[in-house]
């Protein structure tokens, strides 16, 4: 067994100010990377731009970064960074961000590196890096991974380099103000890592025990995210923060594991049809479970609370319901099931048959 998280996590209301001092710790002038207008309209840019002002740290605004962000934007922020002699990275937002900002970071300190050395299977540091997520739903903010969209392949790929951030802020208010489907779609996400880093090839007790209780609490936010539910109510402060945490407990537990076949089967359909992630997870998710141990399956129902992986599929497609034709299931099904790298995690064998049922071909 292993278990690997180099991550300080806090959480709580106000978390960055009360993190101020650690937060303006990491050099004297940072490359705040952050989205398109969100971190702005839900004040967690303002909250850490207040910190470094109230502190002394200079700091230069990347606002650029697109969902699903590409290797041409990081490029771009990387530039911007090096020229304003960036010593550390803040990024702010959701997953896209978040993992533009680990990419950055990696750049910045190889400034002599084209962009493939992205991809390149070589040690390497990054400069320093601080997450505050808005969103609940990829756990970015305490894993090495970094999901950048290639262009020129027509889809999503990790980069090889493992860069966790430093620290990382978690408060529930900055989702307070995000629109519905939002925080559904992410909140799907989240569960999504949850699953496959139990049914999972690399998951052990250590691991199992994040997953376990991450979806206790994930489910202790249903009421939150699903208005049919018996006890529906009001996204409140309390609430956002549970399932921020249940998130960063879902990036804890990938952190160990990998994802797996959803995750994997969910690029094609985000690149060519722009389905949002969560939901292109989603849709794969009760059939990649059904097909799993009983055990493991069992504990995941019961913990989650449902009592099929019918009913799971059926919450899925009511919250996050998604369109894709049988075309591209058939083509990302036929892409994922010759790819070694993408089945090692899948802790069952699967042939064609079994990829096709997964992809709901």
């Amino acid at each position: 067994m292993k278990y690997y998280m180099p991550t300080k996590l806090y959480s709580g209301h106000n978390c960055v100010k009360e993190h101020a001092d650690e937060l303006a710790s990491f050099g004297k002038h940072a490359l705040i990377v952050t989205g398109r207008g969100s971190a702005r309209k839900n004040h967690s840019l303002k909250d850490i731009t207040d910190v470094l002002d109230s502190r002394g740290v200079s700091y230069t605004i990347f606002e650029g970064v697109e969902e699903n962000p590409s290797v041409e934007t990081v490029m771009k922020a990387t530039a911007i960074g090096l020229d304003v002699k960036a010593d550390h990275v803040i990024g702010v937002g959701g997953g896209s961000p978040l993992d533009a900002a680990k990419a950055v970071a990696l750049m910045i300190n190889n400034p002599d590196r084209s962009w493939e050395f992205l991809y390149e299977n070589t040690k390497a540091e990054a400069l320093p890096i601080i997450a505050v997520p808005t969103t609940c739903g990829t756990g970015s903010e305490v894993t090495g991974v970094a999901v950048l969209t290639r262009h020129d392949l027509k889809t999503k790929i990790s980069m090889k380099h493992k860069v966790f951030p430093n620290l990382a802020l978690v408060d529930g208010k900055y989702i307070l103000s995000a629109p519905r489907s939002l925080v559904i779609n992410t909140a799907i996400d989240a569960f999504a890592h949850l699953v496959e880093s139990a049914v999972n090839s690399n998951a052990d007790y250590y691991s199992l025990l994040n997953v376990i209780g991450g979806i206790s609490l994930w489910r202790s936010c249903r009421p939150y995210i699903d208005d049919q539910d018996p006890m529906a109510s009001k996204l409140d402060e309390a609430s956002a923060l549970r399932l921020m945490e249940a998130s960063a407990i879902a990036g804890i537990s990938i952190a160990q594991t990998g994802t797996s076949l959803p995750h994997a089967l969910s690029y094609m359909l985000t690149y060519e049809l722009g389905i949002p992630h969560g939901p292109a997870c989603g849709m794969f998710l009760a059939r990649y479970l059904e097909l799993s141990d009983d055990k493991i399956k069992d504990d995941i129902l019961a913990a989650a609370g449902f009592e099929s992986c019918e009913e799971l599929g059926v919450f899925i497609d009511r919250l996050a319901p998604v369109s894709a034709n049988k075309e591209i299931l058939k083509r990302s099904a036929k892409s994922v099931l010759s790819n070694t790298a993408k089945l090692k995690n899948c802790p069952y064998n699967v042939d064609e048959k079994k990829m096709d049922y997964i992809a709901g071909v």
